[in-house]
């Protein structure tokens, strides 16, 4: 009792004697000249802007999650369809529509610069994740066989999409190169969804099956492929006509620069970290990520998208071992719980259901129909060719046709470079969502 009293008499003589020597120091410093302030790097944005981010924040990722495992658990489709379709019905489509009090509550204008940032971020550590998924090793060991059927899933739909483009041109073309728009639309019908096709062949159970296999490696070369592509094609509609050659040459002095100078950086990193005792070091971890940034910035500033740094980095750290597991481990649950859906949901910001008429609608039923003979046709036929089974081939074909995040990346690409209108921009969203919608109910009759 005594030492409580004293303490508490203690305590009391602390508190005075820190209100009355701050008092004192107060009215020593009151009349001293002071200088300028230093303005704060946050100044722009204020306390209820910033708030107001944390909230738009927090509602898209639970209804980004929401909506996601109502779409796993009852339709039988990946998650990341369920974010995607969550992210357009926060926009303008539905709840910009229907409420539009909550929709300027959910994207505030005064914080659409910082989700914007936070979006792209998170684009970036996604694409560094599915650089870090692909093996160029296992793609190696495949042989010529499945970069056959790979580029053939892509020359089939590309040239199928060129061909579409001069049909829709007129009415879709936004007023600048037809080349640059025809190249576009190629591309977004060429690629495949590498982690949807995986996350699809995990579910069903098909991973080591040799469907599985075939998949995976001719995905893996697809996406890598379509990405390069992807970059030419950005470097050309962002370029000059005499700036393309330096921007194409930068783009390939990078990328060899990742593989000559990175790429053993990475390997020697991975192998102290495989032998290291305990769990891999806050030093490489940082180190990676700090890669991953500085890899995206330079992309960014040679005038091709900055996934694209961050993608190739990816491919170059060793995809096996304890460092690639603890990058996956960490990055992944954050970037694909918060990040993302913040991207998904300012795509939907973008698509504009409401703008489409009938004609446009038809015109969504052509471009799914062209989208998917092209995939589906070109791999069957080749993966035929090559000697493989009807059934398979096809399957094989339908796990091709998935688009689903990848295929979005390419047309935020294309809005971003003003290839696309927002017509358009809707119509080719409604392809990619059809088209992996589609994969697993056609697998499950196939495989």
């Amino acid at each position: 009792m005594a030492n409580a009293a004293r303490a508490a008499g203690i305590y009391v003589l602390i508190v005075v004697a820190g209100v009355g020597l701050f008092a004192l120091v107060r009215s020593v410093g009151t009349d001293l000249p002071a200088q300028a302030p230093v303005a704060s790097t946050f100044a722009r944005m204020g306390h209820g802007t910033f708030a107001q981010v944390l909230l738009a924040m927090a509602l898209i990722a639970t209804a980004a999650r929401g909506v996601g495992r109502l779409f796993e658990r009852y339709l039988t489709q990946p998650p990341v369809l369920g974010e995607i379709v969550a992210g357009i019905a926060l926009g303008p489509s539905v709840l910009g529509a229907l409420w539009p009090a909550a929709h300027a509550v959910v994207f505030p204008r005064e914080a659409a610069t910082a989700l914007g940032a936070i979006a792209r971020l998170g684009v970036v550590l996604f694409m560094f994740l599915v650089g870090l998924e692909l093996d160029p090793a296992a793609l190696r060991g495949r042989g010529t066989a499945t970069l056959t059927i790979a580029h053939a899933s892509i020359v089939a739909p590309f040239v199928l999409g060129a061909a579409l483009a001069v049909g829709i041109f007129p009415t879709y073309g936004n007023g600048g190169s037809f080349t640059v728009f025809a190249l576009f639309v190629g591309t977004a019908l060429s690629v495949t969804a590498f982690p949807v096709l995986a996350r699809i062949l995990a579910d069903r159970k098909l991973t080591g099956t040799p469907l599985g296999t075939l998949a995976l490696a001719c995905a893996a070369a697809d996406d890598v492929t379509a990405w390069c592509m992807l970059a030419a094609v950005s470097g050309f509609a962002r370029a000059q006509t005499d700036a393309i050659p330096r921007t194409f040459g930068l783009v390939a002095l990078h990328i060899a620069g990742l593989a000559l100078v990175a790429r053993p950086l990475l390997a020697r990193l991975a192998d102290r970290e495989e032998r290291r005792d305990g769990d891999v070091s806050q030093g490489a971890f940082a180190t990676v990520l700090i890669a991953a940034l500085l890899s995206a910035a330079a992309t960014d500033a040679i005038g091709v998208h900055a996934f694209f740094g961050a993608f190739f980095l990816g491919v170059m750290t060793p995809a096996h071992g304890r460092l690639a597991t603890h990058l996956e481990a960490r990055l992944a649950p954050f970037v694909g719980a918060v990040l993302l859906p913040v991207y998904f949901a300012l795509t939907g910001l973008r698509v504009q259901l409401g703008l489409l008429t009938l004609h446009d609608l038809a015109t969504t039923g052509v471009v799914i129909v062209v989208a998917t003979v092209g995939k589906v046709g070109g791999t069957w036929a080749t993966a035929r060719a090559l000697g493989i089974e009807s059934r398979t081939a096809r399957a094989l074909g339908v796990l091709m046709n998935a688009r689903g995040l990848m295929g979005i990346l390419v047309l935020d690409a294309g809005v971003e470079l003003g290839v696309l209108t927002p017509k358009l921009f809707a119509v080719m969203v409604l392809t990619a969502i059809a088209t992996t919608m589609a994969t697993s109910p056609l697998l499950r009759r196939l495989a």
